[in-house]
């Protein structure tokens, strides 16, 4: 309970942990407990403003202890390492609440503390989240930037290699590049395959059917994106025969994954050109998707509305989608 009762977002008094010997608490048990700490954050066992309040409060302190142990001539690297999983932690919830410049400057701390210890695996995924931020922000350039930043890490490392052409390619989608789009697209399919041992010991979310949902999530979106710069229909349907591989991997508990790849597959089906696909798939998820504050599901309703309400605006299952998204929104 100490530990959670750290300064909120806007900052305040941090709790002093010690660095000498003579601690109750040693360095290592105290990592190791404030690693527990965000296990818990990470699963959700807060609600949401006590998630955010809790993450950046240790953070903050984190940052303090850091310094406290670099004044006594020591190399804070465990501290700087798990600086920068909480960093990475409070740039996703800032994000998700669409607060893009507050969450940017997470990222970014927590880049220069995974560089400051060579943390390689950190360096990488929070570059991926940085991408996925810009995205958010309509910004194919600087996504592209990014994604190619996530290949620079570590050329010997597969998956890296991976990642990095699963966000190019959905950078060169936003840009309306086809032909880059889907180079990348077969590049990650072929990198994801050749994982070793090593790449999924380091990365083990890209491991099986939760790495196999990954990839034909990113690969479903960057299609998608593409059909929507692009007015393409083959990579619209393409989009959807991945979008609903991924969702049909989904594990129970990933349920805000599976709200967003639901309103993707239905977006991928207007796309298409099968507006009542779309009004079907989407009506499965309506009232949750109307409820939800998470940035990435607006943005994925919103793009569906969009495209619900232009041609298609005068069909009967169109209206009555309308009828019930503005019954879910009371």
């Amino acid at each position: 309970p100490a530990l959670l009762g750290g300064p909120g977002p806007a900052g305040g008094p941090a709790p002093v942990w010690g660095t000498g010997a003579g601690e109750a608490v040693g360095d290592a048990e105290l990592l190791h407990g404030l690693t527990a700490v965000l296990a818990c954050l990470i699963r959700e066992a807060f609600g949401h403003e006590g998630r955010v309040t809790a993450v950046e409060g240790l953070l903050r302190a984190l940052a303090r202890w850091a310094g406290e142990v670099n004044s006594a001539g020591r190399l804070p690297y465990g501290q700087l390492r798990l600086g920068a999983q909480y960093a990475q932690v409070a740039g996703r919830l800032r994000m998700e609440r669409g607060q893009i410049g507050v969450a940017m400057a997470w990222f970014g701390h927590g880049l220069r503390w995974a560089d400051a210890v060579h943390d390689v695996p950190a360096r990488a995924t929070l570059l991926s989240d940085m991408c996925t931020l810009v995205r958010l922000d309509g910004d194919p350039s600087l996504m592209l930037g990014y994604a190619r930043g996530i290949g620079a890490v570590d050329g010997r490392r597969r998956w890296t290699a991976t990642l990095s052409d699963l966000y190019l390619a959905r950078g060169h989608a936003l840009a309306g590049d086809a032909a880059e789009c889907r180079r990348n697209i077969t590049l990650a399919r072929r990198g994801f395959a050749r994982l070793d041992r090593r790449d999924l010991l380091e990365a083990p979310w890209m491991a099986g059917a939760e790495g196999a949902m990954r990839v034909d999530s990113a690969i479903g979106g960057a299609l998608r994106d593409l059909a929507v710069a692009t007015g393409d229909r083959t990579a619209a349907r393409r989009a959807v025969d991945a979008t609903a591989r991924s969702r049909a991997q989904v594990p129970p508990q990933m349920r805000g994954a599976r709200l967003l790849l639901t309103l993707r597959l239905a977006d991928s089906w207007a796309c298409a050109g099968d507006p009542g696909a779309a009004v079907a798939v989407a009506s499965e998820v309506l009232p949750e998707a109307v409820r939800s504050r998470e940035s990435m599901v607006t943005a994925e309703l919103r793009g569906l509305h969009s495209r619900l309400s232009g041609e298609w605006a005068d069909l009967p299952e169109v209206r009555e989608y309308r009828e019930r998204l503005l019954d879910a929104g009371e």
